[in-house]
């Protein structure tokens, strides 16, 4: 690549580095595009909640999306990682993992996250399919089902009121004894959600599909769903190499212009929210575009 200078370099080359990019590359602005090709959804056989691609494999949402974006010719695309990010008194230094350097006035984090799995086995290879993360994304699909939560405390309550309604026949299960108050406990039971502190030694399942879970114990319990709420960690070291703050939850720290407190660098998509979802992501990605964008005018007008 001849050109090492963009106006800006997005990491992260999925729905919302793309919808950021559509919107740059139409304002004429030199784009870079940094991206590895293994984005955390790629398990999920279908991706929903998602208006006029509802039910699209995940990999046909990016490929008609990246298509889209190319069609700009200030766009361009790194096959690649990024192995260190550093603030220069022009704006900012990117290093790829093949050693390559690439220089920007503005920086876009469309990195995502990654998933930390559990020590159980059958988790990993039935996330995305089986093992689902949102009733938003996936509930309709497995709606009463024989279905389970894997979480505890707070957080395991919480989810289990957005579940309650898609399945009949739920338990919460929490691996160990159960961090819930008396009054959760009788909520739960009131609405007929079972609770299962036993330990999980393994997930059974055919290809990605559950089947049953088996207990420490030596129980077995049949399943054919499971939300769970696992621990994550960003993709690239924003906070240490960047200064990008993070909220206590592990997300880069935004403002409401998808701004970090880092002046310049911009971040969109999962690794910013909760609500981990294609649209979510689109949509993000499209205004942290046209935010940077007006700054980028706003400098050199």
């Amino acid at each position: 690549m001849a050109n090492k200078n963009f106006d800006v370099i997005i990491i992260g080359g999925s729905y919302s580095g793309l919808s950021a990019a559509m919107a740059l590359g139409r304002s004429l602005r030199n784009v870079l595009i940094i991206d590895h090709g293994k984005p955390c959804n790629r398990q999920t056989p279908h991706s929903h909640n998602f208006v006029t691609h509802d039910g699209k494999t995940p990999e046909e949402i990016a490929k008609l999306a990246k298509e889209d974006v190319e069609n700009y010719e200030t766009v361009r695309f790194y096959n690649g990682s990024v192995v260190k990010t550093a603030k220069t008194t022009e704006g900012f230094e990117i290093e790829g993992s093949a050693g390559e350097k690439f220089y920007a006035k503005k920086l876009i984090l469309a990195s995502g996250v990654k998933d930390i799995m559990p020590d159980i086995p059958g988790f990993a290879e039935c996330w995305g399919i089986s093992v689902i993360h949102c009733p938003y994304c996936h509930g309709y699909e497995v709606k009463n089902q024989i279905t389970g939560i894997l979480s505890n405390g707070e957080m395991a309550y919480e989810f289990s009121k957005l579940i309650f309604n898609l399945a009949k026949n739920l338990t919460l299960f929490t691996n160990g004894k159960a961090a819930l108050s008396k009054e959760q406990m009788e909520k739960l039971n009131q609405n007929k959600i079972m609770l299962n502190e036993d330990e999980i030694k393994e997930i059974k399942h055919e290809r990605g599909s559950i089947q049953k879970i088996v207990f420490k114990n030596g129980k077995e319990i049949p399943l054919q769903a499971l939300y769970a709420k696992i621990p994550f960690e960003q993709n690239i070291q924003v906070s240490a190499d960047l200064g990008c703050e993070l909220t206590d939850n592990g997300f880069i720290k935004v403002d409401m212009m998808q701004k970090t407190n880092i002046p310049g660098v911009f971040a969109c998509g999962d690794n910013v929210t909760m609500m981990r979802s294609v649209a979510n992501a689109v949509a993000q990605g499209n205004f942290a575009g046209a935010v940077v964008n007006k700054e980028l005018c706003d400098e050199e007008f």
